[in-house]
């Protein structure tokens, strides 16, 4: 699947994954189990995200949601990107959001 995103570059928070806390822990396209539940049940996908947030199950795929999340670890970015990035591929912009949690997770650094 080609998404746009993929052309954006990092001014519009794409991120590399590195093991910093103030970035991006993954790709904004890339290969997963999320992207496959993202593609088939975004709104389920969208409810995990929400929930792994302590929040509202409706807000996981929002531009809010992503702002917040960009916000909590520092991320460089802007609330313009994370609207491009939710209103031209909204399942690439969750499922990352989705893998950057889970690798957050794993590394002990999601609060």
């Amino acid at each position: 699947m080609r998404c746009c995103c993929r052309w954006w570059g990092a001014g519009f928070g794409e991120g590399f994954a590195v093991d910093s806390s103030s970035s991006w822990q993954t790709k904004r396209v890339s290969r997963c189990p999320a992207g496959i539940c993202g593609a088939f049940c975004f709104s389920c996908l969208g409810c995990q995200v929400a929930g792994d947030m302590n929040e509202f199950c409706l807000c996981g795929p929002s531009v809010a949601m992503r702002t917040l999340y960009r916000t909590r670890y520092n991320i460089p970015g802007s609330i313009l990107g994370d609207f491009i990035s939710a209103a031209c591929c909204p399942m690439c912009a969750l499922c990352q959001l989705k893998r950057d949690i889970n690798r957050r997770k794993e590394l002990g650094i999601f609060w």
